[in-house]
């Protein structure tokens, strides 16, 4: 049976990715004794932000706050966010919490979602939970020999160790980028693992619109 605390997350529309208790060196605030990491992986998140907000003015940041503050509020927990500044270590709690590995685009990859999945939060605890660790599991992309989300890319904008930015914003911009911009990333959509938890167009479409927009305020 699964714990009531990750039962209460999955049927806010969200998926509790990793947990672990931390130590000092995490870097964890408000003397937390035990974090369970909160994204989107597949298109539930997006489904109901869509259905509480509109996603062509609304910020999805702004309704994860309000969301997730107020499951936190229920759980008698603290949420932060990635968008939090100063920036705290998420990729760090990730391999903390066996959430998944670096792939090669630089991005977390899961064994279950593949690349289909986000971070949004971390509820902070005050009491550490009995819940078995999970393991990362095997790293994926060291089987795949063909590696394909490092030739899909139009622009050559992956290298396996580098991702060129500026290369990828003016192509997802230009005529030639259509196809990126409608459906999502190409690179991102070439890798073979999770493509059970692939994003509704719509919702690739939206992350891909505020990319372009972020990049045009740089």
């Amino acid at each position: 049976m699964e714990h009531p605390v990750l039962t209460s997350v999955r049927r806010s529309s969200f998926t509790p990715l990793g947990w672990f208790e931390p130590t000092a060196d995490d870097r964890v605030p408000h003397h937390a004794k035990f974090v369970i990491l909160v994204g989107n992986a597949g298109p539930d998140m997006f489904r109901r932000f869509a259905r509480e907000r509109n996603p062509a003015t609304d910020a999805i940041d702004d309704w994860t706050r309000d969301v997730l503050g107020s499951l936190a509020m229920d759980l008698s927990a603290q949420a932060v966010f990635p968008f939090d500044r100063p920036a705290l270590p998420f990729l760090r709690w990730a391999r903390r919490a066996g959430a998944g590995h670096v792939s090669p685009l630089g991005l977390n990859i899961h064994s279950t979602y593949g690349l289909w999945h986000a971070y949004r939060a971390a509820l902070l605890f005050p009491v550490a939970f009995d819940i078995p660790p999970q393991s990362a599991g095997a790293h994926p992309c060291q089987t795949c020999a063909d590696k394909p989300c490092l030739t899909a890319c139009p622009v050559g904008a992956f290298s396996g160790t580098s991702y060129a930015v500026d290369a990828c914003a003016s192509h997802v911009q230009s005529s030639a980028g259509t196809d990126c911009l409608d459906d999502g990333c190409l690179a991102r959509r070439a890798c073979p693992v999770g493509r059970g938890s692939t994003y509704h167009p719509h919702q690739a479409q939206f992350f891909m619109r505020a990319f372009v927009e972020a990049r045009r305020s740089v």
